[in-house]
Formats: structure tokens, sequence, C-alpha cells
């Protein structure tokens, strides 16, 4: 075939366009775009492959192919040579098929009379969409010309499937984005909710990918580069002040602009006939694929840069800016890849849920979420390029689970499920003032968990005894810089006027791991989580810690403070921290200021090694916390933010009962008050276990205290310690089986 001019080029997409733009069927449609593509290139076969599902392929349109293998070919991703372009995103050229690896053939096709095959990936940013293939007779390879003019028809189509036509039930396409679909995540926080979707950061629609001009299209180009160019510059100059990290990202965006090569490959892409945009989005589509296949993280990490500039450039392009126009609908759900605790706050308590494609339990957005009390789904891949401002979405924490468009019966079964716990929301409601004492008369303690001041209202509606964990690192997280002692002084002291007397237990700044501040050096460590984090930070940057110190006691102002410091690992990291505290507290006696009524120093216990300390720990300690989160991980060495392995141990195992049951009796031994604080003191079940094994306090979000209280408060905890010491003693390994058809049998 010869090779391919530039006016032939865009005739092709010009036919392409019109076609798509003629009324008919979807199927009808793709059948004519397969024949013009292999009419065009002088190819026997032309052939459309796309995603049924994640993992699955189907032929949508031949020309050239069996018809009757139409919807019923399909393909598992990385199956053959269509499956291995799909898996990798990179193009397969071959002039001998059956003998390229991964070859797999398909009798029902009747393509093996077809030695040339050359197949693309039809993407678009972030989300893959199938394979265009072209076969014929001749044993030859197809040119670079051919193989380059190919990923342009299939940019084209990429748009074009977007807006139209995507594989179905096999009697026809389905529109895209109006399908129901579920997306399988992790829970970030618990709770239930249905609404809206808002999209945190609307997707640019390129709405005419085919470029009649291409003088024209190559000159917004290049004046849409040079906006975006004056606009770095004056982020770089902005920023002078600011951290060296903060200058590197912008050093990056500044080379991203300027790069002649990215600028050369979009005036390609454009005289072969493609809009500007199109142009632009086929370059951040393919760059994003084989970023994506790299091993180097700071390479993967410069996804992030390619599309916040290709998306800058695209806004240009389009006039499409962040902000649409559009009204937050009611009952608004946020969607986005990922989101900042800054900019969660900004909406606050208006929205009902979040679902984000990135995230984690103990990111920023999760900590935000269970303050503002609202679920959220984290890694609910590809939502964003499936969602559509005003969707309706039904959002299940719970389970980690999203429906997105979701089917009548599914939508009512959900209401079903929210209008039970809202039931039950009363019914603990009317539990609010009485005590969580079970039936053999042992009282446990209830607390909540906070980390903002809109957490505080909850403390009389949910019937807290107090604020078991402040979280103070959100002050921090949520600023450019870090917060005067002043203005932390005045908050701590808001915090304690609107707990009303009740006790508040302020954790100390618990950074490092996934909680880095934005003005703060990231630490380049292959295990952050068990790395420079919590008390160790402090301790190493003993400013910071004084300064804090120093806005607690003065916001006590003659009341009592209780003050606690995260992930001690060993003794002498508590004697430091309490020799701090001391320390400001003598201070501030000598320039005259008024002391708190009393003072406790309290750890929390979230590193096994804490739990084997000298009994001069636990002696030298006011209290003791629990921290179960980090404590489970540690204790199982199962990273809790890893899919895989989280879930596959229960907090009910025989042996972690058994560490937990091990700390209560060190600190009965010294009279230490011990409590648990973390995601499983608010599941019913095992708080009940922790307060059979001893625990005597418990700490949680405010709305796990009502069903906490209600099950203590319907059973006896000294039974429930036999059944747990029997089936310890039978060998099990977790003790839920054995709790839970106790509580059956009660009908509990």
């Amino acid at each position: 075939m010869p090779e391919r001019s530039e006016s032939e080029s865009r005739k092709l997409l010009r036919r392409l366009r019109d076609t798509l733009a003629e009324p008919g069927a979807g199927q009808a449609r793709l059948d004519r775009i397969t024949h013009i593509i292999a009419d065009s290139m002088c190819t026997e076969v032309c052939s459309i492959y796309l995603f049924r599902d994640p993992e699955t392929l189907e032929l949508c349109a031949t020309e050239g192919l069996n018809p009757d293998s139409v919807h019923q070919t399909r393909l598992r991703l990385g199956e053959g040579l269509v499956g291995r372009v799909a898996k990798s995103a990179v193009p397969v050229n071959t002039g001998n098929a059956p003998s390229e690896r991964g070859f797999r053939y398909m009798p029902e096709t009747g393509e093996e009379i077809y030695s040339s095959f050359l197949g693309v990936p039809i993407q678009r940013v972030g989300e893959r969409l199938g394979v265009l293939v072209v076969q014929s007779k001749q044993a030859r390879q197809f040119s670079d010309d051919e193989l380059y003019a190919l990923e342009v028809v299939a940019m084209v189509l990429a748009e074009m499937t977007e807006l139209g036509a995507f594989v179905g039930d096999g009697e026809g396409i389905q529109p895209l984005h109006q399908n129901p679909v579920v997306f399988r995540g992790a829970t970030g926080q618990e709770g239930t909710a249905e609404g809206r979707v808002w999209l945190h950061e609307p997707r640019v629609v390129v709405t005419n990918p085919v470029g009649d001009d291409p003088v024209a299209e190559t000159r917004r180009l290049h004046e849409a580069m040079e906006e975006l160019r004056q606009t770095v510059d004056a982020m770089m100059s902005a920023a002078e002040d600011t951290t060296a990290e903060h200058m590197q990202v912008l050093e990056t965006y500044r080379m991203f602009a300027n790069s002649r090569g990215w600028r050369r490959r979009m005036e390609e892409d454009i005289a072969l006939g493609l809009s500007a945009e199109a142009a632009v989005e086929k370059e951040q589509s393919t760059a994003r694929a084989r970023l994506e296949q790299a091993s180097d993280p700071y390479l993967r990490d410069r996804l992030h840069d390619l599309d916040d500039l290709s998306n800058r450039l695209l806004r240009l392009l389009t006039g499409q800016g962040r902000d649409t126009g559009a009204e937050l609908p009611e009952n608004p759900v946020l969607v986005a890849r990922n989101i900042g605790p800054a900019e969660l706050l900004e909406y606050g308590r208006k929205l009902k849920g979040v679902v984000l494609e990135e995230g984690s339990v103990g990111s920023h957005a999760a900590i935000v979420a269970r303050a503002l009390a609202i679920p959220l789904v984290i890694h609910a891949e590809r939502i964003t390029t499936e969602a559509l401002n005003g969707d309706t979405i039904l959002v299940d924490g719970d389970q980690g689970v999203v429906h997105l468009r979701p089917e009548d019966t599914v939508a009512a079964a959900f209401r079903d499920k929210i209008a039970m716990q809202t039931d039950a929301q009363k019914r603990y409601a009317d539990l609010r003032d009485k005590p969580a004492t079970s039936h053999c008369g042992t009282t446990v303690g209830l607390h909540m968990n906070a980390g903002l001041m809109a957490d505080l209202p909850s403390l009389a509606g949910s019937g807290a005894e107090g604020v078991g964990l402040f979280r103070t690192e959100l002050q921090f997280l949520i600023r450019n810089k870090v917060p005067r002692r002043g203005e932390l002084a005045a908050l701590y002291a808001r915090v304690m006027d609107a707990a009303g007397g009740k006790r508040v237990v302020f954790r100390t700044l618990d950074i490092g791991s996934d909680k880095v501040l934005p003005y703060m050096k990231p630490q380049d460590e292959p295990n952050p989580a068990m790395g420079w984090r919590a008390i160790r930070v402090g301790l190493d940057k003993p400013g910071v810690m004084r300064m804090q110190l120093q806005a607690l006691i003065r916001a006590a102002n003659g009341r009592p403070l209780s003050v606690m410091f995260p992930f001690v690992a060993q003794m002498e990291e508590y004697r430091a921290g309490r020799a701090a505290v001391l320390d400001e507290i003598e201070r501030e006696r000598r320039l005259g200021h008024v002391l708190p009524e009393t003072v406790e120093i309290g750890a929390m216990l979230e590193t096994p090694s804490l739990a084997f300390a000298p009994r001069a720990f636990f002696e030298m300690c006011d209290f003791v916390s629990i921290g179960g989160n980090d404590l489970k991980q540690f204790f199982f060495a199962a990273d809790r933010e890893n899919e895989r392995v989280r879930r596959r141990y229960d907090t009910l195992n025989v042996s972690f009962l058994s560490l937990i049951e091990t700390i209560v009796e060190r600190c009965a031994e010294t009279g230490t008050p011990v409590s648990f604080c973390g995601e499983d003191a608010g599941r019913p079940v095992e708080a009940l276990a922790f307060a059979a094994m001893g625990v005597r306090a418990l700490s949680m979000r405010p709305a796990s205290i009502g069903p906490v209280k209600h099950l203590i408060r319907r059973v006896s905890i000294s039974e429930a310690r036999q059944v747990i010491d029997v089936a310890r003693a039978e060998g099990a390994q977790s003790v839920r089986p054995a709790l839970m058809d106790w509580l059956a049998r009660q009908d509990l």
C-alpha cells in the first residue's frame, strides 16, 4: 500500500465523522465505520473489539471476517494479539500473525487466511475502550505512516464511542453513560447515601475531534500553548518564596509546557486531520499509557503533572473551565480521582457522600469524611470517566460499593436499607442519656473521636461521655504553612468550650506515613507507615511540638487538660514526650500564665512492642489508649491500605484478643486506665469482645455509639467472656463464630 498523504487522512476522518453523524442504530454505524476504514487503508479486514467488562473484549463489528462471529467472539484481557494490545495499550504490527507471541486462532471468524495484523488501542485519557484491527492476506508489516494513521483513527473512534456507541447484549449497541454500573472499591468511611453525582473536576469533552483546516487548528494550538506557558511562568513567579519541592513540581510543569517533542507530535496529529483539542488528548492518552507501564515510581508520578498540564491546555482550547456554571445538585455526592482535605472541607456538610478513584483508609480525605460523618468509598476505579454530573448514585460505605445509574429494583432495595438504618438511629436516640451497662452490671464508657469543630455538636446528640480522641493534625493539613500558636490555642479553647466540661483527649500531631503536610519535605521512605511519623517527628522537630503543647496549655486556661502521644514504640519516647509537657507547664508558670487545673499525659499503644514495655512505663502513664487500627496492621503484618490482605485477618482472632487481654492486665497491675480507640471499637460485636476482655472505655465515631450501646445493654458481658474462653479452649482461630451463634440464640 502506498504511503498515505495528509489529505487522504483528513478525507478518511471526515468520512468517519459524517458516518457517525448519520441517523441509525449504533450497530449499523459501527459496520459502516469498519467498511470505510478497510476501504481507505486498502486492507481486506477491519475489526472493532470493545470491552464488554473490564476483563473481556467482544468483536462488535467487522469488515472481512465472518459476520456471524460479531457479538459471539470474545477474548480475555491479554489473550491473543487483540488481548495483548488491550492489556499493554501498545500497538502490535506483524506480517506473520500466527508466529507472534500469544497468537490465538479463532476459527469462527475465518481469519486464518490473513497473515498481516495491525492492532492499536482505542483509548481515551484514563480509559481503555477496545482495540482497532486491520488485517490483509499479503504478508507484510504495515508502515509507520499506516500505524500512525490508524492511531489517529482510533482517537476519533474513542471520542465517538464516548458520545454514542458501546458494546451491548449482542442485539445492538447500547449508549455509554446510560447503563447501570457497579463499582466495587473499599470502605473509607462507613454509611450509606443516595444522591446525584457532582464531579469535582468535570471532564473536558472534545465535541469535534476532526479538524477541517489544519492551518487554523495549528494556530489555535500555538496560541493555547503560549497562554499555558505564560500561566506556568506566572505560577513560578508567585511561588518564589515556597518550598524547593513545590518549585520542582512547577519546573516539571514548565518542562512539559515547553517540550518541543510534545508540540511536534500534536502538530503531526493535526496535519493528519485531528482538531487541536483532539491532538492534545491523543498525545495525553498515548503518554499516559506509556507512563502507566513504567517501573520507575518517579515516572509514574509524572502522570499527575502530565494530566494537569494537558487538562489546562484542553480548557484553554475548548473554553470549558472548572466552573461550568452548573449548580450543585440536590443531595450531591462528590466524585473525584482524589481530593485534598481543604477542598473537601469547602464542600462541608452539603455533601451526602464521597467516591474517589484513589485515596486510602488513612488519607486526609478519609479523616475529613469521618469528621463530617459522610460515607466514603475509595478505589472506585474509572468512575470519573463513567459518571456524569447529575447521574443518580448510591454509595454503600459499609460494603465499599457504588451503584451508578442503578436499576429501579436496586434503588428500591437500597432505600429500604437506608430507611432501616434511619429507624435504628431513632431507637438509639432513646438511649442517649442511658449508660452502656450490661445485664451483669458491667458499665462501659463510650466516647467519640473528633478532629474538627464540626464534630463537637455530635457530643450531645450521640450520648458520648467525652472525646476520647481529638485529632490535631487536620488543622496542619488544611493550611499551606504552619499554623500560629495563637490560632491553635484559640481553636483548642473552642473545642473545650463546645465539650461543655466533658473530657477531651488531644492527640498530639500525628503526621508522616500517608499524612504529609503541604509545607513539609516529603520523605522517600520504602515503608512510610513504619517510618518517620507521629511522636518520632515531634521528638526530632521539638520546636513544632513545643509550640503545640504551649497552645494546648493556654487553651486549657485553668481547665483539666488531657494530652496523648501517638505511635509510641518504647518507653523512652514516651518519657521524652512527657518531659516536654512538664517543661512547657513550668515555662508557662514562670511567665505567670494560667495553668491547667490538672494535666493527664497518656500514650497511644499502636505498636506490639509497647505492650511488653517495662512496668515503669505503665506506672508513668496517666492513661493508655489502644490504637486499634495501627496495632492490628502491625500485629498481623497486614497493610491496612492493601485490599488483598487487610480483610484477611479478623479482629476477633484469638491471638489478637489475647494481646488486648495482656495490655488490660498490665494496665490493671499499675492501676492505669486503658481504652480502645479505632474503627473496630464502633462495631458492636467487636466492642462487646473488647469489653469481655476487660476494656472499660471505647472511643469511636459518633454514629457508632448508639449501635454499640444498644447491644451492650441487651447482653451479659460476663457471659460473653465465657463464650470467648470456651472458643479459645477448643482451639478456635477466631471467636467470631461462637459469639455470633451465642447472639443468634438470644435473637440478637
